[in-house]
């Protein structure tokens, strides 16, 4: 009796983790859609802005913004590094940390330093366990990302670009195609290049006021923001779809484990009612 009691204990053991998948499963497939809204609302004031920014990027201001040059020689990097907070949604998050480790690893083979900004209580922790140099990070951004809870740990990043600390910046996240679908892309944000901003058609040009530095320097700072929110906004999006698959399949593996302890069970309980039955049959002829 004390196997099927065992057995009883784990089949009650599965029923409540499905529950619990199935919970998370109801919850990620409701919070999806308002993270994709939320990610398509921000992209008309990225485009909006890159547009602008490449028009000043072409034109000829008497100052050249150091965003966007491009410097001979690359001794150290940033990287931004956005992994959700949480975990059990799937191999959102390792996909990623796959990718950033080995560019780490072809950075440190070029003898090139880094320096890390994480996004995400899960990019940190590896960063931690990776020994890598932490200047700044952002952790509990909720289901709702602000601007205001990325402006300062991004700002550390902008500032040793800008002071020449560091050569180029780099963003590691996770892009969502559609609701089931991601992809773990590692993209340059600093120096801007002509790829990432555009070519306008024709010459374009601006009256600055109060001066082209202040103007110029302001607008492409905004835009890059605007793309790491973009970065943090599809991520979410991708944890959001990876945790209703991941906690989907959770909930139908328990469905089969639960068929086959039930067998094991029955099996179990027939062995032990057998046993008892030929016990007694033996007793009676024994009287």
């Amino acid at each position: 009796m004390a196997g099927l009691q065992e057995i009883r204990s784990k089949i009650k053991t599965v029923q409540h983790l499905q529950k619990l998948t199935h919970a998370m499963e109801m919850v990620a497939q409701s919070k999806i859609r308002k993270v994709r809204e939320r990610m398509n609302a921000a992209r008309p004031y990225g485009e909006k802005i890159r547009n602008v920014s490449a028009h000043m990027s072409h034109a000829h201001p008497e100052y050249k913004s150091p965003y966007l040059h491009l410097r001979a020689n690359s001794n150290r990097v940033g990287l931004l590094l956005v992994t959700s907070d949480k975990g059990m949604c799937g191999g959102l998050n390792s996909a990623a940390l796959r990718l950033a480790f080995r560019h780490m690893k072809a950075w440190a083979e070029h003898k090139i330093g880094l320096d890390v900004c994480a996004v995400g209580a899960k990019g940190l922790g590896f960063m931690k366990r990776a020994n890598a140099n932490i200047v700044s990070r952002a952790i509990g951004l909720g289901d709702t990302p602000r601007m205001q809870q990325l402006a300062a740990p991004v700002r550390v990043m902008l500032d040793a670009y800008r002071e020449g600390r560091i050569d180029a910046v780099h963003i590691c996240y996770t892009r969502s195609i559609n609701i089931i679908t991601h992809e773990p892309v590692m993209e340059q944000l600093l120096p801007l290049n002509g790829e990432k901003l555009g070519s306008p058609h024709g010459y374009w040009d601006y009256i600055y006021e109060p001066d082209p530095k202040t103007i110029v320097d302001e607008m492409l700072r905004r835009y890059i923001e605007a793309l790491i929110y973009l970065a943090v906004a599809e991520n979410m999006a991708s944890e959001q779809g990876a945790r209703m698959v991941a906690m989907k399949a959770a909930s139908d593996n328990a469905i089969h484990v639960l068929d086959e302890l039930k067998q094991i069970y029955h099996k179990a309980r027939q062995t032990a009612i057998t046993e008892e039955i030929t016990e007694i049959i033996a007793g009676a002829s024994a009287v």
